[in-house]
């Protein structure tokens, strides 16, 4: 039996992002009456983008009457998220930097940053909870209330001593329950829209990519199974399994992308049946509320994106690597995204996609 843990008495950071899920996040806890200090982490090249985040989280903060501290890690940052991502993409693979960056930016270098300040757990605005289950004697992670808005799957990387050091307030409510508890406390966030990039890219994806993947925004071909070239591509950063739109083939019937071509800079384009997949293998496995599989393997449900529904599968773990089989086909599995799997609402084990077939 997995249970909720219990509010601890100790100092605990929140990870202010000046958004209205960490906002919120933070305010649950100062009306539980805990020792709240409100943590930013600064990750961005100094400029509008790094300085905006930093002043709504501090005004956040003083609305609170909680003391705010910015903790600087954009070297970190840099190696462990920007540039992993920027070499998924060289290799022609679709990276999930959330991930990288809950792992080791959050709960890593920001948690350790923490601990310095005093603090023993680190709360953040995600939508997810987190127990201990007395009879596997670990903990667990678990998808939040929320389904709209769980992200376990982004959260599925955390290690048991990170998991041990995590508070997720906001597991047990809803979007809408959140912004009203913004607005009622007057809260600076209450009404600040969400970005739906990643931080370090923002909203100018296209340019991002040539800043930093001048290599891999090469123009080169697009070419059918056979070897036929259909078309030009503008550099395979911009492309990723199962795109129709930007491919520019005049030909009649809709083209897909179903395979990049990393070495010869190519694109592969087929037709839809070509994305379906029934089998994949995942490497970097975590092992989230599980110790491992058994021998003949565990079914469960999984997804294989973190806006995919989840689906029926076996896992069986063949060395450090999992394959999982699905009971049917699913659709533009992606090398470079990760495959989470759920028992019920629990976060089983986790790892990033390596093949498909």
């Amino acid at each position: 039996m997995t249970a909720e843990r219990t509010r601890p008495s100790a100092r605990i950071a929140v990870a202010m992002s000046g958004g209205v899920d960490s906002s919120v996040a933070a305010a649950l806890l100062v009306a539980e009456g805990q020792d709240v200090l409100g943590i930013t982490m600064d990750v961005l090249p100094s400029g509008p983008r790094s300085a905006e985040p930093i002043a709504a989280a501090r005004a956040a903060a003083r609305a609170l009457g909680i003391e705010h501290v910015v903790v600087e890690l954009r070297e970190v940052f840099a190696r462990l998220v920007i540039e992993p991502f920027c070499r998924a993409y060289r290799a022609g693979r679709t990276p999930n930097p959330c991930v990288e960056c809950n792992r080791h930016i959050k709960f890593g270098a920001l948690l350790e940053r923490a601990r310095e300040l005093g603090a023993e757990w680190l709360a953040t605005g995600h939508y997810a909870r987190v127990g201990f289950d007395q009879a596997r004697g670990r903990w667990t992670l678990r998808t939040g209330a929320d389904a709209a808005k769980d992200q376990s799957y982004v959260l599925y990387g955390l290690t048991q001593e990170q998991l041990s050091r995590a508070q997720f307030p906001l597991g047990g409510m809803t979007k809408a329950e959140v912004r009203e508890r913004a607005r009622r406390l007057s809260l600076p966030a209450w009404e600040r829209p969400e970005s739906q990039q990643a931080c370090f890219v923002g909203d100018a994806y296209g340019a991002f990519l040539e800043r930093w993947l001048t290599d891999a925004v090469r123009p080169g071909p697009i070419v059918d199974r056979a070897g036929r070239q259909v078309g030009r591509h503008r550099g395979i950063a911009f492309y990723t399994i199962g795109q129709r739109h930007g491919l520019r083939i005049a030909r009649g019937r809709p083209w897909y992308v179903v395979a990049i071509d990393a070495t010869a800079n190519r694109i592969i384009v087929g037709e839809e049946s070509e994305l379906r997949a029934s089998r994949l293998r995942m490497t970097a496995v975590n092992y989230v509320s599980l110790a491992g599989l058994p021998e003949g393997g565990a079914s469960f449900r999984a997804k294989v994106r973190s806006a995919a529904p989840a689906a029926p599968c076996t896992a069986r773990a063949q060395g450090a690597a999992v394959t999982l089989e699905f009971t049917r086909p699913q659709r533009a599995i992606a090398p470079g995204q990760s495959a989470v799997c759920y028992d019920q609402d629990v976060v089983a084990l986790g790892g990033v996609i390596d093949a498909a077939w």
